[in-house]
Parts: C-alpha cells; sequence; structure tokens
C-alpha cells in the first residue's frame, strides 16, 4: 500500500525554487535540518527541493521536465490565482475530453506541472 507521495527535485537556485512556490503556489517551506534542502508543502503534496546547481536544466529534459499532476478542488480558482503571479503558462484553462479542466506551467527551474479538476466528481 502506498501511504502517500512526495516528489524529489534537483533545483539550481533553492531561494528562488522557494519563492515561486510559495508565492505562485501557495506552498509553505520547511526546512528540514540540510542547509541544501528544503520542503514545500501544501495540503497532502510533499516536494523535497535540493540545491544542484550542477544538475542538467529541467528544461533540458523536454518531455521528461513534467513532474507533477496536482488535482484540485476547483481549477478556475487555482488558475486565476496562480495567473495573477504571471507565471510561464505552458497550457491555458480547458475542459478536456478526458473529463479534466486542467491547465499547465513551468516552474521558475523550468519544471513543468498539470493542475486539473476531475469533471465527473
Amino acid at each position: 500500500m502506498i501511504q502517500h507521495t512526495m516528489y524529489v527535485l534537483a533545483v539550481p537556485d533553492l531561494e528562488a525554487s522557494g519563492a515561486f512556490y510559495r508565492d505562485v503556489l501557495g506552498f509553505s517551506i520547511e526546512e528540514i535540518g540540510d542547509p541544501g534542502w528544503r520542503m514545500f508543502v501544501r495540503d497532502g503534496c510533499r516536494i523535497m527541493a535540493g540545491h544542484c546547481p550542477e544538475a542538467i536544466p529541467a528544461a533540458e529534459l523536454g518531455d521528461h521536465s513534467y513532474f507533477a499532476y496536482f488535482i484540485v478542488d476547483d481549477a478556475m480558482s487555482e488558475y486565476e490565482r496562480v495567473r495573477s503571479h504571471n507565471p510561464d503558462i505552458i497550457k491555458p484553462l480547458r475542459d478536456e475530453p478526458w473529463g479534466m479542466r486542467e491547465f499547465g506551467l513551468r516552474t521558475v527551474d523550468g519544471h513543468r506541472i498539470m493542475v486539473g479538476q476531475d469533471l465527473d466528481e
């Protein structure tokens, strides 16, 4: 049984990443006892970010730069809140034939995230 999930990301600038996740996506930032790591927390989602300035930039990973699909209660409200911070929106909000209302964005590090609402619930 999988009890919960957590993402682990390599980021080139831990402070800039933390500011993006806090200010744009509404996460809180937690210290975890190692100055090279932070935990970004929002509701049931946890993202461990490690300061890795020598890692391949996420923007160079192509399709592999997608790392998360956040399912939310209200995609429209989330879209409007996120968009007010002028992030790189890679897919505008729309209803899809597979029953999701979703949008996509690129983080300050180049990772891509989809945010969606299940329209069948």
